[in-house]
Order: C-alpha cells, then sequence, then structure tokens
C-alpha cells in the first residue's frame, strides 16, 4: 500500500513538469460598447475569466491535472467568445445566460463571484441583448421570480 501511495505522489509531482500553454494572455484589442457600467461589471464578474484576455487565473489553476482543465476550458470559451477581441459570438451571449448554459454550473460553484442572482441574470440578459443584440428573456429556464 505504501508502494502504491508513493508511486502516486510520485506521478502527481512528475505531473508538475507538464505544462500546458502559456498563462499570459495577449493584452485586450477592444472594449464593448456597453449599454450600462451595470452590464460591463456584470460581465466582468460571470464571463471575464473564460470569455477575455483579462483572466484572474485561481490558485488551483497552477496545479495539474486541474491545470489542463481550467486552461483547456479558458481556452474554448474564448475561441467561442472573448469579450477583448472583435467579432465573435456576442449576439448569443444574452441567450445562452438566459438558458442557463453560462455561466457553468461547476464554475459558479467553485468561483462563486460568478454565481448570480435571478435580478443579475435579468439584468445581464437586458444588457446583453442592448449591446450586442440577439435573443433572451433574462429568465434561465425553470427560474421562479424571487426578487
Amino acid at each position: 500500500m505504501r508502494i502504491v501511495g508513493a508511486g502516486l505522489l510520485l506521478a502527481l509531482g512528475a505531473i508538475q513538469l507538464v505544462p500546458y500553454g502559456p498563462y499570459d494572455l495577449p493584452a485586450p484589442r477592444a472594449e464593448p460598447a456597453w449599454d450600462s457600467q451595470r452590464t460591463r461589471e456584470l460581465t466582468v464578474r460571470a464571463c471575464y475569466d473564460c470569455h477575455s484576455n483579462e483572466v484572474v487565473w485561481p490558485w488551483y489553476s497552477r496545479i495539474a491535472p486541474v491545470s489542463w482543465l481550467v486552461r483547456r476550458d479558458v481556452d474554448l470559451g474564448r475561441a467561442e467568445l472573448n469579450f477583448s477581441e472583435p467579432g465573435g459570438e456576442a449576439e448569443d451571449a444574452a441567450e445562452s445566460v438566459s438558458e442557463g448554459e453560462m455561466p457553468p454550473a461547476l464554475y459558479t460553484l467553485v468561483q462563486g463571484k460568478a454565481r448570480l442572482t435571478t435580478a443579475e441574470v435579468r439584468d445581464l440578459v437586458t444588457g446583453l441583448t442592448a449591446t450586442f443584440g440577439g435573443e433572451g428573456d433574462g429568465r434561465r429556464d425553470g427560474d421562479e421570480d424571487d426578487d
């Protein structure tokens, strides 16, 4: 049993040497023309860690294998929509928030700052729609009005 534990520790230590891409990101090239400061604040809080060049890397993003998963999620998120770059799928952002697809449940569980109240979801969807166009009624599927 000790050999298995020592082997596991050795393997965990060894995988720390396997990097998964750089953590530094390019400088933001653009700032959306937000409809309001509230929309920007909610977007930064709930979306920017995966959908911008302004990622705040949590401590656990430096420890493999979790670092690989975090970096993969950020890479995929930024490929889909990057608020720091012109273009992308911004018009779908309001619909994704409205339908409860974004921010992902696991992310909000780990990063409490991304948890949004029903009122904040409504404000974010309204603001994203005003800023980028698209669809969304401000409610996640299954949400009741808890204001």
